[in-house]
């Protein structure tokens, strides 16, 4: 069971219905954009929809102080096909502020109108778009890290891949990704027996419906990262909580890069379910404040 407060979470989020379709899932988080960026911290500035290429924006945060500032290009979350820069602007600020780095996040093109590739085109225009324009901002492209949750960290681990020979991040930060898709269905009642209350088994399979509509296959390795070449990964940080679904995809791909000799950092929160970092709870402050730590580590900010 669940501590008491968390049990009234999941109690009241388990009793609002599940979307039924993409656009009920983009209507239910909107409504919830006020609340989930309650409390973001000050910046410096934002400069919102900045052109990044074609369909392509970001909104590009910098924070206090004097540049050059340490880059991180993050990649929402929202299963490919919700969410955008503003559900996770709250989230883009406080690593912003506590990686005291130059932060871009990006906002890409969503399935089911725009499935597999096209998101992660997207993504790997915004990465290249970001080495060569985080000076602008005051960024130093040299120390460039990228990051996501949950599809986000799926897209950062592809870009990674799709850019090794182009891009050499310094780090990258995986928050309850997915890092293979055919593992996110099989296991998700092995890790999350009870059900996750935030990312419910109906809700997973229309998300993954909409990115492979256009028939990717899921043993894609720019689908599933974990399938791909792993040996140029940079150092890694990995964030999950302990009842989510993906959480076995967040052990073997950090197993995966530590028998190829790469650095990993993994932080594991008993009772956390998916997209935890989102919600007003202290594992959710202790796992911002260990992702900035390792961008701080690893980016010399």
């Amino acid at each position: 069971m669940p501590r008491p407060e968390l049990a009234a979470l999941f109690d009241l989020l388990r009793a609002m219905p599940p979307a039924q379709s993409i656009a009920e899932q983009r209507t239910q988080l909107e409504s919830m954009i006020q609340l989930i960026n309650g409390n973001a911290p000050a910046v410096g500035r934002i400069d919102a929809g900045v052109q990044l290429g074609p369909g392509v924006r970001a909104d590009v945060i910098v924070p206090p102080g004097a540049p050059p500032f340490p880059t991180v290009l993050y990649l929402h979350g929202g299963g490919w096909s919700i969410g955008s820069p503003a559900s996770h602007g709250k989230l883009a600020c406080q690593l912003c502020v506590g990686a005291r780095a130059v932060v871009v996040n990006v906002d890409y093109r969503l399935a089911p109108e725009h499935p597999f590739p096209a998101p992660l085109d997207d993504c790997v225009a915004a990465a290249r778009w970001t080495h060569a324009n985080a000076q602008r901002y005051g960024g130093d492209p040299d120390r460039l890290a990228i990051g996501g949750d949950s599809a986000g960290a799926n897209l950062s681990s592809a870009v990674i891949n799709d850019l090794r020979e182009a891009i050499a991040f310094r780090a990258a930060l995986l928050i309850y990704g997915a890092f293979d898709l055919e593992a996110s269905w099989r296991d998700y009642d092995r890790y999350a027996p009870d059900g996750d209350p935030v990312l419910p088994k109906s809700v997973m399979k229309l998300m993954l419906d909409a990115y492979l509509s256009g028939g990717a296959s899921m043993a894609d390795p720019r689908v599933s990262p974990l399938f791909a070449d792993l040996r140029h990964f940079p150092p890694s940080c990995f964030i999950v909580g302990a009842i989510d679904p993906l959480f076995g995809e967040s052990v073997a791909m950090r197993d995966m890069l530590q028998t190829l000799g790469c650095e990993c950092e993994f932080h594991r929160y008993p009772e956390m379910p998916h997209a935890f970092m989102h919600l007003e709870l202290p594992e959710a402050q202790q796992a911002l404040d260990a992702a900035c730590a390792f961008l701080r580590r690893h980016l010399g900010s």
